[in-house]
């Protein structure tokens, strides 16, 4: 007897009976806020009148807004400089961590802990190493004979010194990064070994190339963790306190693109302006991510294809 029909009936009864608590949190947290962000990127929207349609004036306007421009350039220079240097810094300490040493597991440990020290507290940590007069990097670097930077307080080095910072949290691209090296087949080597590779070449002909999906997924993720950049600009260059508190200094060098963002929603009410601001992200990331998926195909390699 075939009760096929009515069972896949029940069984799609079930199947959104037990997806509905997700469809619903999807529907009020994700899609609404998305769709309300669109309407209200063309509208002057303070959170308490309502919304007056303005069209396309919030877009307009931040074509002549230079502050705008800056945070821009600053994330831009985040993304450019400081994404790659961390993703090279995250597979160099890989493949150190991937030698047969003894104590590599507490190796290992020392450098992934610091990537699960929450962010804020990091970043107040580095405050303290970053002060000029009382910093440890200063006192180190005065015991060298080396200059002091300002760090914090130069608009040349403040974020220079947050990319530095950004080497204190690799430990999660690093773990990617070995546990893609530790999953590689040890034949590859072997036979490298054979035909008298040296280690440079062993890198870059056999491990990264095996590697390079991992490579892709850290890049994707990111790109868009930096164009979204925030708590380290928020926590670092924060002066003053309550509403005299002032952020994205010295010269607004820290001005970054989410930054600017939570100044217009937050502290202006601007929230036309900043669900703007927020699409307008949207398209940066989209076409950035398109660009790298498109140029995925002529450096990554999956194990099992075949190419011509």
């Amino acid at each position: 007897m075939s009760t096929g029909p009515r069972k896949r009936h029940g069984e799609l009864r079930w199947g959104i009976l037990f997806i509905f608590p997700w469809i619903v949190g999807f529907l009020v947290f994700v899609l609404f806020p998305l769709l309300f962000s669109l309407y209200y990127s063309f509208t002057n929207y303070n959170l308490i009148g309502s919304p007056a349609w303005t069209g396309i004036k919030n877009y307009t306007g931040l074509l002549s807004d230079n502050l705008f421009y800056i945070s821009l350039w600053n994330t831009i220079y985040m993304v450019i400089l400081g994404l790659p240097l961390h993703l090279v810094g995250a597979l160099i300490v890989a493949l150190m961590l991937s030698a047969n040493v003894k104590g590599l597991a507490v190796y290992r440990a020392i450098y992934y802990l610091p990537s699960v020290i929450p962010l804020v507290a990091a970043a107040l940590l580095w405050r303290w190493i970053f002060n000029p007069m009382f910093g440890i990097l200063n006192a180190g670097l005065s015991h060298l004979g080396l200059p002091q930077p300002g760090w914090l307080i130069d608009p040349v080095w403040s974020k220079p010194a947050l990319i530095l910072m950004g080497f204190w949290g690799i430990g999660g691209s690093m773990v990617l990064y070995l546990a893609s090296i530790k999953d590689m087949p040890k034949e590859l080597y072997e036979v490298a070994d054979i035909d008298g590779a040296n280690w440079l070449q062993k890198i870059l002909r056999i491990t990264l190339p095996m590697i390079s999906p991992i490579i892709f997924f850290n890049l994707i993720t990111g790109v868009i963790g930096y164009f979204q950049y925030f708590t380290q600009a928020y926590i670092l260059s924060a002066t003053g306190y309550g509403s005299q508190m002032q952020v994205g200094g010295p010269r607004d060098s820290t001005m970054f693109y989410a930054l600017y963002l939570y100044i217009n929603a937050f502290r202006y009410f601007a929230m036309g302006k900043a669900s703007a601001m927020a699409w307008i992200l949207f398209v940066i990331l989209m076409i950035s991510t398109l660009v790298i998926f498109r140029s995925s195909a002529r450096w990554v390699y999956y194990g099992g294809e075949t190419r011509s």
